[in-house]
């Protein structure tokens, strides 16, 4: 199809072609639409005159000023993951740390206190401990299975919630530490990360924020790294804007093109995996060299009640879950094992295609211990769309062969 030809520009013919090259007069015709949204990339945004240069709300939505604060395809992602974690606004930011980096730089100042899970995302935790004590804010941990250790004061003004716990998946207890917060004033900011805004709305608990990494599903495919923070109140949403733009936050086009290609199949691709890692999980737990499956829908693990009364309409839990295996097995062992696995790839993250494993040194990560789980090795599996069958045949040869390490042999010297 060849293209319209503009009206003739009497200035443009005079112009050199390097010149035309920059300014060339052709605009496509209006009016196309297709299935995806087009990809709009800019850095630098025109005006039509400096009046409306002058007039222009960097704030709002319906007003374009310069690429960080948005495009059509950053606003239409942006509306779209607001739709699917139940709330009003959505900033976009390039990671989902950097997304809790931007909630915590705008609603904590010196002297504050943030509270945290004791199972919380690791770098969540380093940064609280890190980062914000530069600032003067104070990190505080309770049990996210014991809304009583949640002990607020008067400098508490952000309570981070996370459902499921990283790596140990214990589900917390929603409705008791959303209860205490609102009792006392305080905020409450939820990593919906596992949930991805399919197995529970945030909001209607009556939580303030919901942060995701947009890296794990929405994506899908292990190739962008996004995250994104949802509200419903105005005020709040402007105040973390005015950060998220004075830190030069933002995203690319093309990466949102990617999750927006990868939305509607979203619920899809999650349902699947939830299958999949539930019909492991109890597959795992029949094998005698695992000693606990941490799984919130297994009736025996931590937070289990809770994941039930929350989650129990969507009947959804992710593809995620982790084991500890016997304490009979060594971590050499154990990474034996990990290293034995073909179609399970070594690697953080998860949410993608592909299945991955990861081995991890439970006192390292729990240091405040962890009464209800087994003194042993424990890895996290991210269970991926291969076939079940594929899996648990890759998960059966590696664990046949786990205790077959040359370097564990008690006769070497």
């Amino acid at each position: 199809m060849t293209a319209p030809k503009p009206a003739v520009d009497q200035q443009a013919q005079a112009q050199d072609q390097q010149t035309q090259r920059i300014h060339h007069p052709y605009r496509p015709p209006q009016g196309f639409a297709a299935m995806l949204a087009p990809v709009h990339k800019a850095s630098t945004v025109f005006f039509d005159s400096v009046a409306a240069m002058r007039a222009r709300d960097w704030r709002q939505e319906d007003c374009y000023s310069y690429g960080l604060h948005g495009t059509p395809t950053t606003f239409t992602l942006a509306a779209q993951i607001a739709d699917l974690e139940g709330g009003q606004y959505c900033l976009l930011c390039p990671s989902g740390l950097s997304a809790i980096a931007v909630v915590n730089l705008a609603l904590l100042q010196a002297g504050d206190e943030v509270w945290l899970p004791s199972n919380a995302y690791g770098p969540a935790i380093d940064m609280a401990q890190q980062l914000m004590v530069g600032y003067g804010v104070q990190s505080r941990f309770y049990d996210p299975l014991d809304a009583s250790s949640l002990q607020l004061t008067a400098q508490s003004k952000l309570v981070w919630l996370e459902a499921a716990g990283s790596i140990t998946m214990e589900f917390p207890d929603l409705t008791g530490l959303i209860a205490t917060a609102q009792a006392a004033g305080v905020l409450t900011a939820i990593d919906n990360t596992w949930g991805a805004g399919l197995a529970f709305n945030p909001f209607a608990l009556g939580i303030d924020l919901s942060v995701h990494a947009l890296t794990k599903y929405p994506s899908g495919g292990g190739d962008v790294l996004m995250g994104s923070i949802v509200c419903q109140q105005t005020e709040l949403h402007l105040q973390l804007k005015n950060v998220h733009a004075q830190l030069g936050i933002g995203i690319a086009g093309n990466d949102a093109e990617l999750v927006l290609r990868s939305l509607p199949t979203l619920a899809l691709r999650y349902a699947q995996q939830d299958r999949s890692a539930r019909q492991l999980a109890h597959w795992l737990l029949a094998r005698p060299e695992i000693a606990q499956v941490l799984h919130p829908a297994l009736a025996d693990s931590a937070g289990h009640d809770d994941w039930q009364q929350v989650c129990g309409d969507a009947d959804l839990a992710a593809g995620l879950f982790s084991v500890i295996f016997d304490p009979a097995i060594t971590q050499a062992e154990v990474d034996h094992f990990c290293d034995g696995l073909s179609l399970f790839k070594i690697g953080f993250s998860w949410g993608g295609p592909m299945s991955l494993v990861m081995p991890y040194a439970l006192a390292q990560i729990r240091p405040m211990g962890t009464p209800h789980l087994v003194n042993g090795c424990l890895v996290r599996f991210s269970v991926g769309l291969e076939a079940v069958d594929d899996l648990i045949a890759d998960l059966t040869q590696a664990l046949n062969h786990c205790k077959k390490v040359p370097f564990n042999n008690a006769d070497q010297s």
